[in-house]
């Protein structure tokens, strides 16, 4: 089974469409490496995924990720032999990008997992772009903590070389560590990233092209880093009512800590949570998504689009 025709001959597409029976065709005699327990412990809390998902989801898109980093070794290593002299080789990047509560983070720790899993075992790193955000009395001096997750709240200068560092070959390079339960990126907590095989980048903006100072274009993007890039897609209104299900159940879980940033929302009534929910994402999560994030996901390499329980109902490719 091919591709699936999207419309007419004149509505030309740089994207290759694939229904799920399509794109489940492409999984081949690749076994299945995780089991029940495996992706229970992978999926975000909300994000509704099961083995079969992974199956006719994850599992195509891995083998096809292999394809592209077993193709970068051999361009890398058909490069040296032109050159005459070795290079180290550098990390295979992939960027995931979406909006909050879409299952992003489910998406970059199943790759993770199956990308390890593969042929050679090649070693692979998470990294998630919250540890660039700006620390809360940055933002609150600023003025910017009711825009946390906008562009404007990252520390874009230390992932743009944190990336570049990555990409240069250098070893042991380190990124902040965030901490969603104090809400805030934890002083002096860093995660080593010691010239892995593949590096998975996953956060809200990573595909943005804008950013420069003054209105100024920058002179290097992100995506400039990235060897493939997904995205994770879905109606704005089925993301946030993933939203407002995941805030009642934080409210439940996490936020029921003393400790934690949000412990204020522990007692709502249900009505009043969902209330809340909705107010958030009025305010930031939805203007974030229509302003910054849906407008790259033309940018991507893949998109993954959802329908309303969650599962991926069809598969956008670029065409090469």
């Amino acid at each position: 089974m091919g591709a699936v025709t999207v419309g007419t001959r004149a509505q030309v597409s740089p994207f290759a469409a694939f229904d799920r029976a399509s794109w489940r065709a492409l999984t081949g005699s690749s076994p299945l490496p995780l089991d029940a327990a495996d992706v229970r412990e992978l999926a975000s809390l909300g994000d509704r995924i099961d083995l079969d998902e992974v199956a006719t989801v994850y599992v195509p898109l891995a083998r096809l990720l292999h394809l592209h980093v077993a193709a970068s070794r051999r361009l890398w290593s058909a490069q040296t032999e032109f050159l005459g002299a070795r290079t180290e080789k550098v990390p295979f990047v992939i960027a995931v990008a979406g909006s909050v509560a879409v299952g992003k983070s489910t998406t970059a720790r199943l790759l993770q997992a199956l990308l390890a899993a593969g042929p050679d075992t090649p070693r692979v790193d998470l990294v998630t772009t919250d540890g660039f955000l700006l620390p809360n009395a940055v933002l609150e001096s600023r003025g910017l903590l009711a825009r946390k997750g906008f562009p404007e709240s990252y520390d874009r200068r230390a992932l743009l070389r944190f990336l570049a560092d990555v990409k240069s070959g250098r070893a042991e390079v380190s990124a902040p560590l965030y901490s969603h339960h104090a809400y805030d990126v934890l002083p002096g907590e860093r995660q080593v990233v010691d010239s892995p095989d593949v590096l998975v980048l996953e956060g809200l903006n990573v595909l943005q092209a804008g950013g420069g100072a003054a209105g100024r274009v920058p002179d290097v993007f992100l995506s400039d880093f990235f060897d493939f890039s997904v995205y994770v897609d879905a109606t704005e209104h089925d993301i946030e009512q993933w939203y407002v299900e995941r805030f009642l159940a934080l409210r439940r879980t996490a936020f029921a800590d003393s400790g934690a940033y949000f412990h204020r929302f522990a007692d709502l009534t249900d009505e009043e949570a969902v209330t809340t929910a909705r107010g958030i994402w009025a305010s930031v999560n939805g203007p974030n998504l229509r302003s910054n994030i849906a407008p790259t996901r033309s940018r991507a390499r893949l998109v993954l689009q959802k329908a309303a329980d969650h599962s991926v109902r069809r598969v956008l490719l670029r065409k090469l």
